[in-house]
């Protein structure tokens, strides 16, 4: 729960292998925490322990920090189309739903994500719901609609000319960016999203939608109100433009050219490159009927991106990582955890490289300091886990959650023997298909 509720005693750690988060090696430590703070990291974690502190002998097992998960959609309720997603979620239950899946996260190890669009206004609610101790969830922080010029994103048609719908907010032109962004902010946007790509008919892969001006319209205004800036990017031009605009985060960055990177090193913003739902898609998605055109096209992305985007990253371009939960390819406390491992595929990143992605990078997606938060160190925020096994070795093993032996969230322990949380559908949430295929001639009679 949140740091609202009643303290707790002090948890020590004996015997575990600490990776920090840092990217340093591994080390075997003690660790003593309290309520939302890391006490004492080493040979003193012991002797500053009190009579009362819970004591776990985690021998044999890794301690690391909390994944942040910087890409995640809490209030989409895993839909398996964009139809179901724009029309069958009424706010009232989209609400419900986001607070029911939210608990998920942390039975998965996610101590913090960032849900940069959401449905309705639903993300801020959900992330002062979880300070106030309403709702059980990781530490958040939100975005309200994503900003879309009336070319759309990646639902096509579904998007209107103007208004809103789903997590979209459709802008016209100067003045209404900037009036949407300061309205966004006044009502708790943590992020500004921005949809600079997106899909128009006849055309193949997603086109850059926004113009630089208009970029600047929105970053500009945003910075001034103490506001960072997140963009859909899935081209080398959109990214470029992006960087150059100013925004913080980037997320997909697809297709980068060298001219992407220049701007990108150049402009010190981060990446979070999200190959997890196309990697879900191109390895799995026979198994849930997904086509096969689908599955070549993203797994082409996730090649053509990964050489480019690690020469960014030798230049010092932060990258983080994001499992795009939220959908049926990607459903919650399932894949947060495999970004990780993609990292390491990839990218070519060690499994400590890749670990600090998923833990101290992850604090530009919460607003928070380098080294506060997904760090294990005196002082910092006790999000923490125990893995079973050596993740320096195996990073898959955080994508298991039968290795996950503990979870701290805020200090507290968070209760992994419960039942995993199920449901039924709501009404009218999903929408029935006559049949998964045409019925034609031929198939009927075996031809």
């Amino acid at each position: 729960m949140s740091a609202a509720t009643s303290t707790s005693p002090t948890t020590l750690l004996t015997g575990g292998t600490v990776v920090d988060g840092t990217g340093a090696p591994p080390v075997r430590a003690d660790v003593l925490v309290e309520v939302d703070r890391i006490v004492a990291v080493g040979s003193d974690a012991a002797t500053r322990a009190g009579d009362d502190a819970v004591v776990h002998d985690v021998t044999g097992s890794t301690v690391l920090p909390g994944l942040i998960d910087a890409h995640c959609h809490i209030t989409f309720g895993e839909p398996a189309s964009n139809d179901e997603l724009f029309f069958h979620r009424p706010q009232s239950s989209a609400a419900l739903l986001a607070a029911f899946n939210v608990q998920k996260l942390l039975l998965a190890g996610v101590t913090g994500f960032l849900d940069a669009d959401c449905i309705h206004d639903i993300g801020p609610a959900l992330r002062d719901a979880i300070e106030a101790g309403l709702v059980e969830g990781p530490r958040m922080t939100a975005g309200l609609n994503a900003l879309l010029t009336a070319a759309g994103g990646t639902a096509g048609r579904l998007i209107p000319d103007a208004g809103r719908v789903g997590y979209a907010q459709v802008v016209g032109d100067r003045d209404e960016m900037v009036r949407a962004t300061r309205q966004q902010v006044k009502h708790g946007a943590d992020w500004i999203k921005i949809h600079v790509t997106g899909s128009v008919p006849n055309r193949a892969g997603e086109l850059t939608v926004w113009s630089a001006d208009e970029l600047r319209a929105v970053t500009e205004t945003a910075h001034a109100l103490d506001t960072p800036t997140i963009a859909h990017c899935r081209s080398a031009e959109s990214t470029r433009l992006a960087a150059e605009a100013g925004v913080d985060l980037i997320l997909h960055a697809s297709y980068l050219d060298e001219a992407a990177v220049e701007a990108l090193v150049a402009a010190g913003c981060a990446v979070a490159p999200t190959f997890t739902f196309l990697a879900n898609l191109a390895d799995h998605g026979e198994k849930v009927g997904a086509g096969s055109a689908q599955v070549d096209v993203f797994r082409g992305e996730i090649q053509a991106t990964a050489d480019r985007l690690r020469t960014a990253y030798d230049a010092g371009v932060p990258i983080l990582c994001g499992s795009e939960s939220g959908f049926s390819l990607t459903p919650y406390g399932h894949w947060h955890a495999r970004e990780v491992e993609l990292l390491v595929e990839v990218l070519g990143l060690t499994p400590l490289e890749a670990i600090s992605c998923a833990t101290r990078n992850g604090a530009i997606a919460l607003r928070r300091p380098l080294d506060t938060i997904g760090v294990i160190a005196p002082g910092a925020a006790a999000d923490v886990l125990v893995v079973d096994g050596d993740v320096a070795t195996d990073v898959s093993l955080l994508g298991d959650r039968r290795h996950l032996r503990h979870v701290f969230s805020r200090g507290r322990a968070v209760d992994l023997r419960r039942p995993w949380p199920e449901r039924r559908p709501l009404p009218g949430e999903k929408v029935a298909n006559w049949s998964a295929r045409p019925l034609t001639w031929d198939l009927a009679h075996g031809h």
